[in-house]
């Protein structure tokens, strides 16, 4: 599917304008170490990700270029990806302000941790992709959709959040701010808004999806919730 790849290629050609603009506008220099180790961290591992699918499951790749409030049929998941994107855009453009006016500071160890939490949060996505090819961007189901409930998706319901959160969390620590990490409990709220929402369309519209919630109890976090 070569007009996939090509969406797909200048869909992480903008993502990196975008984010790159954000980061070293907001901090007001490009000299930011930390910030460069996460644009090399961040869009290394989203083109290694991209890659693997256009190689292996392009089918795939076309659903997760099919993103954003437009994309979405739902008035209320418009909103929802909306705020989402912003509550995402915060994460990275607050600790690059902090950056800029010296709010906080993190120690050495904290922005390795916050290396590790993004690399953790993208393995985690990667397996959810390799386990369910019907992974999409919008709340949908395809054609000969199933209910996957092997790999990621017998622990919890929502392997593909997790992962999410998890890079999230780790953004902040990431860019060396202790401010940043304010960002992280309106996203996680914005997530679980979006969850529900999905739950809800999926026990109407996926045969065996209401078994499946049955049968992995927990959304996110085991023995949690």
């Amino acid at each position: 599917m070569p007009g996939v790849t090509s969406k797909a290629v200048l869909g992480f050609a903008n993502l990196v304008v975008v984010i790159g603009l954000a980061l070293f506008a907001s901090a007001g220099t490009v000299w930011f170490t930390e910030g460069w180790m996460f644009m090399a961290l961040f869009f290394g591992a989203s083109l290694a990700i991209t890659v693997y699918l256009a190689r292996r499951d392009p089918a795939l790749l076309e659903r997760r270029t099919q993103a954003g409030p437009v994309a979405e049929k739902e008035a209320s998941q418009k909103v929802i990806q909306g705020l989402a994107s912003v509550a995402f855009l915060s994460t990275i453009v607050v600790p690059a302000f902090d950056r800029r006016f010296g709010w906080s500071h993190m120690p050495l160890p904290a922005v390795i941790v916050g290396d590790a939490l993004v690399g953790l949060g993208f393995l985690v996505v990667f397996l959810v992709f390799r386990e369910n090819t019907f992974t999409s961007s919008v709340i949908e189901v395809a054609t000969e959709q199933r209910v996957i409930d092997t790999g990621p998706y017998a622990v919890v319901r929502h392997p593909m959040y997790v992962g999410a959160l998890v890079l999230v969390a780790g953004i902040p620590l990431t860019l060396g701010s202790l401010v940043g990490l304010l960002t992280f409990p309106p996203f996680v709220a914005i997530i679980v808004w979006r969850l529900k929402g999905e739950e809800r369309f999926l026990v109407s519209n996926l045969p065996g999806y209401e078994a499946y919630c049955q049968k992995t109890r927990y959304r996110l976090i085991p023995h949690v919730w």
